[in-house]
């Protein structure tokens, strides 16, 4: 049983750690979708780590539950609790320090509290790449991405968060301190705590400092928007490009019509050079070492694409603002979505090769439930869709309220039942606690009951998050 977050409770705390209290800000307990209002007795702002155990350790004494705080940039909930005992919101917004920098080992030593983009100019200071990139990057904090394990753009060449950190300084829910930060690329020492608290939710401890991959830059970028078929010959191109060009390919990214549409109707300043606009296209980018020309390269891929019946038009970037108005293109659909106003929004994976019978065979299931406007686009290298559905035109996501959780369900049950997952890359937070029940393998499920109740026995971490009870 957890006790709520008590003024006598803050003024020991306060007491004990000068200036480590705030007070609750509306940003703290705000959710970017608007769907949970949360709640917080308090901030603690620690400036070390030995502050972090303290004010954990305290937590742990009086059984007084913690929220993690990066940036609150999160997409299911997992930064916000609107119920319950009110908790402390732990926040790292002052540790930002960059710790050390390796250069000649390619690994970059930072605080949880620093801002993503902040780590890719760390990176860029040494002449390195960070590549993790995510449209939430000027205001999400590190740690709190590896807390998700998050994804972006990237993931098909460098992989998700996880793949990107070489070692963690952590915080048990006991306010020991995990001294982890390694900068080994191997390490076969007994269970890897690294790989357990990624991803957590910070359900098992607060993530601190990380010791993460930085990558050689390439000695080009070429950028090209790409009109394709269907999805089906956008694997095709995939898996001719990736033929031609291995390891080379950083993005892959598909997007629909309705993506273009919704643009349109929102961001008509937002300018599409296809005409007329496809129904599905690729953007491609590729990163090229030194002795490759990129506009050649590209136009290799695009010719012989085209022959095989994979392109039908396309636009290759020969500037830097060329390649940036393309990729302002993918980059404003979140927004041009937000602005129409999802029913329900699906961060899925699927098996590459079952993509091309997904996308029909959930439209045809959700034209059983009513009528809709599907935008489906994502990370298809790597197999990750955004499937979202929207109201049709003069009707509003507010008109479908009791419709949402059959709108989820039936999407959700189809990716399940093709080999695929309901949470991709944004977590489970509080948003698919059910999902996760629902889906997940029971014996997994119960390794992760007994993993928290191992580290966690009094449930202070993060409560309600990824796991109920």
């Amino acid at each position: 049983m957890l006790n709520p977050c008590t003024q006598d409770f803050t003024a020991a705390l306060a007491s004990a750690h000068r200036g480590v209290l705030r007070d609750v800000a509306p940003r703290d307990v705000a959710d970017p979708r608007g769907r949970w209002q949360g709640q917080g007795g308090a901030v603690a702002c620690p400036r070390t780590t030995a502050e972090v155990a303290a004010v954990v350790a305290a937590c742990n004494a009086a059984s007084v539950g913690i929220i993690p705080l990066g940036g609150g940039t999160g997409l299911v909930g997992g930064q916000v609790m609107p119920d319950g005992p009110a908790p402390l919101i732990l926040s790292l917004e002052r540790m930002t320090a960059l710790r050390a920098a390796f250069p000649a080992e390619n690994v970059l030593l930072v605080e949880a509290g620093m801002i993503l983009a902040d780590v890719q100019a760390e990176a860029d200071r040494v002449d390195r790449l960070f590549p993790l990139s995510l449209a939430s990057e000027g205001s999400a904090r590190i740690g709190g991405n590896l807390a998700a394990n998050a994804g972006g753009l990237n993931v098909l060449r460098y992989g998700n968060t996880r793949d990107l950190c070489l070692g963690l300084e952590a915080v048990l829910p006991d306010g020991s301190i995990f001294n982890g930060l390694k900068r080994l690329r191997k390490d076969n020492t007994g269970y890897d705590l690294r790989h357990l608290l990624i991803g957590s939710e910070g359900t098992l401890g607060i993530i601190t400092a990380a010791s993460l991959r930085l990558f050689p830059k390439p000695s080009a970028n070429v950028v090209a928007l790409l009109s394709v078929p269907s999805p089906r010959a956008a694997l095709d191109l995939l898996a001719l490009a990736e033929r031609q060009l291995a390891g080379l390919i950083s993005a892959f990214e598909l997007i629909n019509r309705m993506g273009y549409d919704f643009l349109a109707e929102t961001m008509p300043e937002v300018a599409v050079p296809l005409l007329p606009v496809p129904e599905w296209s690729v953007l491609i980018e590729l990163g090229l070492p030194q002795g490759m020309a990129p506009e050649e390269a590209m136009a290799s891929l695009y010719a012989q694409a085209t022959e095989a019946g994979l392109v039908l038009d396309g636009v290759i970037a020969t500037s830097q603002a060329q390649a940036a108005a393309l990729w302002r293109i993918r980059e404003s659909i979140p927004e041009g979505n937000r602005r129409i106003g999802a029913v329900s929004s699906h961060d899925i994976s699927l098996p590459l090769s079952a993509i091309p019978d997904f996308i029909p065979r959930a439209g045809v299931a959700l034209a059983r439930l009513g009528e809709w406007r599907i935008n489906c686009f994502g990370h298809l290298g790597d197999g990750n869709l955004h499937y979202n559905v929207f109201p049709v035109p003069g009707r509003s996501r507010r008109d479908h309220e009791n419709q949402r959780d059959a709108v989820k369900t039936c999407v959700h049950d189809i990716v399940h039942d093709m080999g695929g997952s309901v949470s991709a890359e944004h977590g489970i937070g509080r948003l698919k606690v059910d999902d996760l029940v629902r889906y997940g393998d029971p014996t997994k499920l119960a390794a992760m009951r007994a993993i928290k109740a191992a580290l966690d026995p009094k449930g202070i971490m993060n409560p309600g998050a990824v796991m109920r009870g």
